[in-house]
């Protein structure tokens, strides 16, 4: 099967933003947004999703993490939904429920074409290095609706904010996994519409 890949560029006046995804890779990432905390939180999610991602990002760092971790946001859901195409075999549905420590966090996805996005985490501190800790919830709400993805991020425990932030990107990560790998049972995509 031919390897399901985009590169989406964007670029506005607060940030420059360069991707290229794979889904079916094999964990190999290159990524610098200047940011070494969100840095971090992305090759996790490349490395335990088992795609390659390579991601620059040049953003108004000086006015804070904001505008930055959105707009990768943006690009990298932009980037999921051009990469699956008419999403043709794929499992559709993916769910993971990851421990990092004291840290359980469940990711639950549809690649419905629908957005929606629940987020229910709990942090206590404002920053992680230069990362702001509320910009995590900014991210995923941009993936979801730039993918057209159902999104369910829960914390279910955890009491360091680096573990619950790291287990939410990494539990994304084999939701999404789960939910792109394609199903020979699939006979065109996995709705009774016809379409998703």
């Amino acid at each position: 099967m031919e390897k399901r890949t985009a590169t989406v560029e964007r670029t506005t006046k607060e940030t420059s933003i360069a991707a290229q995804l794979t889904i079916d890779g094999t964990g190999v990432f290159n990524i610098d947004t200047g940011i070494g905390f969100f840095n971090h939180m992305l090759s996790g999610f490349a490395k335990h999703g088992f795609f390659d991602l390579n991601l620059t990002a040049n953003g108004d760092l000086d006015v804070d993490s904001h505008h930055t971790v959105e707009d990768v946001g943006i690009v990298l859901g932009t980037a999921i939904k051009e990469a699956l195409g008419n999403k043709e075999g794929i499992a559709r549905y993916g769910s993971f429920l990851l421990p990092m420590d004291e840290a359980l966090v469940m990711c639950a996805i549809d690649l419905s074409g629908r957005p929606y996005f629940v987020y229910d985490v709990k942090t206590t501190v404002e920053r992680l290095g230069e990362f702001d800790v509320e910009m995590a919830k900014e991210f995923f709400y941009a993936v979801s609706y730039s993918a057209g993805m159902n999104l369910h991020i829960r914390m279910i425990s955890g009491e360091n904010n680096h573990h619950i932030v790291e287990a939410m990107f990494k539990a994304f990560a084999k939701a999404l996994d789960i939910a792109t790998k394609i199903d020979e049972r699939v006979d065109g995509v996995l709705s009774t519409k016809g379409t998703i």
